[in-house]
């Protein structure tokens, strides 16, 4: 979705679904680019609600704030987030203990496979494809983004779009988590908290705790697919019809 390119720091936090006055924070301690100035009044636009996702994915990983700080800082700098923890691409890390657990990959390793993108470790950490175990190994995080983007590349998508790809399937997929956790919280916890809390109402809330962590895959899927094969089919008839006329 478009972003406006003028927003007040209020418009900017209900984009982001935060408050004022973290974002105040955030200013405070370095974390956004500067405003626009138009009089006494600052304006936001896209690069900051980016910037504001990319801190919190990084808080989200037990990073501190001085250290999201440190991060950006070097990032901005167009330094990658090897260097950043001292690791230098270039070199190969002494062998980690985790080197053998499927899903890790060195620092090392991992920086080299971006090298050709500024602060390309650091996008796809941000991405949400790989999280840092520490200085010198990674995990993938989410195998199955990682696959979409190795296709991507391999199709010739240069990296940086896969990784905005990437980055926008994995907002629209917590978009959707977070619908379902809403849904849950607007019915059976409101429910419960209605109730006389018996066990019975107990058991039945935990059932429906159960149902909502399976139900979201079932429906995604379903409801994916269908809009999948709709769209390919007509695709297919509009730009392939001539090479794939069983297809179309």
């Amino acid at each position: 979705m478009a972003v406006d390119a003028e927003l007040t720091i209020n418009d900017l936090a209900q984009q982001a679904g935060m408050t004022v006055r973290t974002l105040r924070d955030y200013n405070e301690r370095g974390l956004l680019p500067p405003p626009k100035m138009k009089g006494r009044t600052g304006f936001y636009g896209e690069e900051h609600l980016n910037r504001i996702r990319i801190v919190e994915r990084l808080l989200e990983r037990g990073i501190t704030l001085n250290g999201v700080r440190g991060l950006l800082e070097a990032w901005d700098r167009g330094e990658d987030l090897a260097d950043v923890l001292g690791v230098a691409a270039t070199t190969t890390p002494p062998p980690s203990p985790h080197s053998a657990d499927v899903g890790l990959i060195t620092a090392a390793d991992l920086a080299r496979r971006f090298d050709d993108l500024p602060g390309g470790l650091a996008r796809a950490v941000t991405a949400g494809l790989y999280e840092p175990v520490d200085a010198t190994t990674y995990r993938a995080l989410e195998p199955a983004l990682i696959e979409v983007f190795d296709r991507l590349v391999e199709a010739g998508v240069p990296v940086a779009r896969a990784l905005d790809e990437i980055d926008q399937l994995r907002t629209d997929c917590d978009h959707i988590a977070r619908q379902f956790t809403d849904i849950f919280l607007r019915t059976a916890v409101r429910t419960f908290r209605q109730s006389d809390r018996t066990r019975r109402d107990v058991d039945r809330l935990s059932a429906q705790l159960d149902s909502t962590r399976e139900l979201p895959s079932r429906v995604a899927a379903d409801v994916i697919d269908r809009f999948v094969d709709r769209y390919l089919n007509a695709m297919v008839r509009r730009e392939l019809g001539d090479v794939l006329p069983g297809e179309a």
